[in-house]
């Protein structure tokens, strides 16, 4: 490899360490393609860069994901930023020291920086505003927006030092804590399945709730009934992905050669979700999506756990990133070579009675809760519902009013539809009426009583002289 070649190497890998470290791209389902390799099965084979950026995954979860990757673009673009950052190591990076060269970037960078923050200020002003009108709170939205931690909202205009520390730490936490947080879900999700079934037991009688005693403890015991599981990050578990997934020889196993056939953006490290690729073989002797017994949340639980575990042994800096050299130092230990057993989740309890009980609890006082919002909000329908009905009467009873009065003062008695109205009275038009004896004018109320007269069926109306 070239001088230079090995020089953007190096760029490269730092620069992927910040990114990765912002934006842990673990949380996408991950399916393994192993890196294609040459006819003695020994030589990685480089792929082209712009495959390599292919894989690059999107999205790391966090709520302010797209404000966090336009920031590091932004930095990235600046020839002192990179600098510093080849120098810099994760503990100058979460201390806030990488913070402070930010007073030493261009100004154009500043620039476009400040239009970000404008910009993401601006984007939870409107969350907010939306939500306070969804939910009459008046709070004022500059209150709620101190909630969020990954800017300094006392100054909504100018990207500055604090931001960058600010944005730093918080994705810091938010990342680190994120597997807590899937492991509480999970355990939601174990709790509300077990919740729901014992309902269901007692909505039955007492022969079909044997027999769903039965059938549960049927399809426990079938989904227990798989392939020993090797322990995650041991030699065995290493040769067998070596063997079936990237057939080789087990008999040649080669720690580095596996690290680089893995190693599938080639940036020098093996991530969260490369990582967890490795255990698809394992996760596979466990779970299949086609049989009933065996649930795919289960089986993403079991993959974070094993990944969890590997790095727990093998991440020295904890920097959630194995490099070639942590990795070969675990090789070395006796635990990849003798591993203890590995339990998988169907031979652990999940939770206790009393964990379950708390839960149905908590769910109770929410059903009780919705149940009551509920019935406001019938009360409230019902309120409208009545307000609209007199609204309507008022409305008919005003529109009758308005009739009554146009009959008390009189109108045309043919208006343009042929309908018979009233004349104002003393208005007396006067005309010739046709066959009159007198001949003369006469009103012409008098022709119209004669049309009256004259048609088929007609009463009489008596006039007089």
């Amino acid at each position: 490899m070239e001088p230079a070649e090995w020089e953007a190497r190096k760029m490269q890998s730092k620069r992927t360490t910040l990114s990765q470290y912002f934006l842990l791209v673990t949380f996408i389902l991950f399916t393994s393609k192993a890196v294609p390799i040459d006819k003695d099965k020994t030589k990685v084979i480089e792929e082209p860069q712009v495959e390599k950026e292919k894989k690059e995954s999107s999205d790391t979860g966090l709520y302010y994901d797209r404000y966090l990757r336009e920031v590091i673009d932004v930095l990235e673009t600046d020839k002192h930023f990179r600098e510093k950052l080849q120098t810099a190591d994760l503990d100058d990076i979460k201390s806030g020291k990488l913070a402070g060269e930010l007073d030493l970037v261009s100004h154009q960078v500043r620039t476009k920086l400040d239009e970000l923050k404008r910009q993401e200020v601006a984007r939870l002003r409107m969350l907010l505003k939306a939500k306070m009108d969804s939910t009459d709170s008046g709070i004022n939205h500059m209150t709620l927006l101190k909630q969020f931690e990954h800017l300094n909202h006392n100054n909504p205009d100018t990207f500055e030092a604090k931001d960058l520390d600010m944005l730093i730490k918080a994705a810091t936490n938010d990342l680190e804590n994120y597997d807590k947080e899937r492991h509480d879900e999970f355990k939601r999700y174990e709790m509300l399945k077990e919740h729901d079934r014992r309902e269901y037991l007692k909505t039955l009688d007492e022969e079909k709730r044997k027999q769903e005693e039965e059938r549960y403890e049927e399809m426990k015991k079938k989904h227990g009934d798989h392939p020993k599981v090797n322990h995650p990050g041991s030699k065995d578990q290493l040769k067998e992905v070596w063997e079936e997934a990237d057939g080789l020889d087990p008999n040649d196993f080669d720690p580095k050669t596996f690290f680089k056939l893995h190693d599938s953006n080639g940036d020098g490290f093996l991530d969260e979700q490369e990582l967890e690729a490795l255990f698809t073989k394992e996760l596979e002797k466990v779970y299949d999506p086609k049989n009933e017994e065996d649930d795919m949340v289960e089986m993403e639980e079991e993959r974070l756990r094993m990944r969890e575990h590997v790095l727990n042994e093998v991440d020295i800096n904890h920097d959630r990133l194995v490099t070639m050299e942590e990795f070969l130092k675990a090789t070395e230990k006796r635990e990849f070579l003798e591993p203890d057993s590995w339990e998988t989740l169907d031979q652990q309890q999940l939770f206790t009675e009393e964990e379950l009980k708390e839960y149905e609890s908590h769910i109770t006082q929410q059903e009780y809760e919705l149940a009551k919002k509920a019935e406001e909000l019938q009360r409230q329908r019902e309120d409208l519902q009545r307000q609209h009905d007199q609204l309507q009467a008022q409305k008919q009873e005003l529109q009758q009013h308005m009739e009554q009065k146009k009959l008390q003062q009189g109108t045309p008695l043919s208006g343009p539809d042929g309908e018979l109205k009233f004349q104002p009275p003393g208005e007396r038009t006067v005309g010739k009426v046709e066959g009159h004896p007198a001949g003369g004018d006469q009103p012409l109320v008098q022709g119209h009583i004669a049309e009256l007269q004259a048609a088929p069926g007609a009463q009489q109306i008596q006039t007089h002289p």
